[in-house]
């Protein structure tokens, strides 16, 4: 029997890979693709805001789709707290209600993400059993979200998980992401012919996962059997300076001038100075580990 799966954020970042690895996937029958943009002209597409339209709407489309599982990939990363906890709080809300009510049987795949953690304790990679301690907005917002996944798993009103993203990065890296603002400002650059390029400071260490990784870790988590635990972190295990993994995008880029690090730091990151994940839980889980290194991923940020 295969699965009918309902994504949306399918235009993102993430959601783009996602796509890619459900339509490879025999355990697929039907992928309903849907976004806010202007695509549900194309087939397998449907057009929908979450933030915007209102719950009647979402659960008039989960009655037609008719999904055995519901993936959410999209949300955003910056914006004033209003806009946060709409995108990324709210959307997880409705998305629960409307589901108890038309599709109960269906399973919930929503992300979350390292900034959940907070601070933590350099040289430990983090566990899902970690308290949660957010140092800026968009952490309250992704914590508050898995905690709405985790009181429906803990009682048994819907099949829900949540995937606590690190960094991911590969093709189509956006410029709210540290690697996505060096790739805009090294071509910018190269456009102007200037010599050098200003990011923020560098000296935090960060755990870079490749996107296609990512995107294999939520596709196994939506189409799993069974899933006895509803947070798993994704993310490599491992944490690199981010100046290391800007010099590597830089010598990808054939970028030699001096990268300046005077830029104001994202908020949502400023107060983290080291994080990694342990991985245990999702390979126990789902058998699920990252395949590709940070230059290979690097490499196809740049040329994607």
């Amino acid at each position: 029997m295969t699965a009918t799966v309902l994504l949306f954020g399918a235009s993102g970042f993430l959601g783009r890979s996602v796509a890619d690895f459900l339509a490879r996937d025999p355990r697929v029958g039907t992928l309903i693709r849907a976004s806010r943009r202007q695509r549900a002209e194309d087939p397998g597409w449907v057009r929908h805001d979450l933030v915007v339209q209102p719950l009647d709407e979402l659960a008039a489309l989960l009655q037609r789709a008719g999904p055995d599982v519901v993936i959410n990939c999209a949300g955003r990363l910056s914006g004033d707290t209003v806009t946060l906890v709409e995108a990324n709080t709210l959307v997880t809300a409705r998305l629960l209600e409307a589901m108890k009510t038309v599709v109960p049987a269906a399973r919930l795949v929503v992300l979350g993400s390292a900034a959940e953690y907070g601070a933590v304790t350099p040289g430990r990679p983090v566990a899902e059993d970690a308290p949660g301690n957010p140092v800026s907005a968009y952490g309250v917002t992704r914590l508050a979200s898995t905690r709405l996944i985790e009181l429906a798993a803990s009682e048994g009103s819907l099949d829900a998980v949540a995937l606590r993203v690190f960094n991911p990065v590969g093709p189509g890296l956006p410029p709210e992401n540290l690697l996505g603002r060096a790739a805009q400002g090294i071509r910018t650059a190269f456009r102007d012919g200037a010599d050098d390029i200003t990011l923020g400071p560098l000296d935090a260490y960060r755990d870079f996962v490749d996107v296609r990784d990512v995107a294999a870790a939520i596709g196994e988590a939506a189409l799993a059997e069974r899933l006895p635990q509803p947070v798993l972190n994704v993310g490599s295990g491992t944490a690199v300076r981010a100046r290391e993994a800007v010099a590597l995008l830089a010598a990808t880029a054939g970028f030699t001038g001096r990268v300046h690090e005077s830029a104001a730091a994202p908020a949502r990151s400023r107060q983290v100075r080291w994080i990694a994940a342990d991985v245990h839980r999702i390979r126990g889980v789902l058998g699920w580990q990252p395949t590709r290194d940070l230059e290979v991923s690097i490499r196809a940020s740049w040329e994607g």
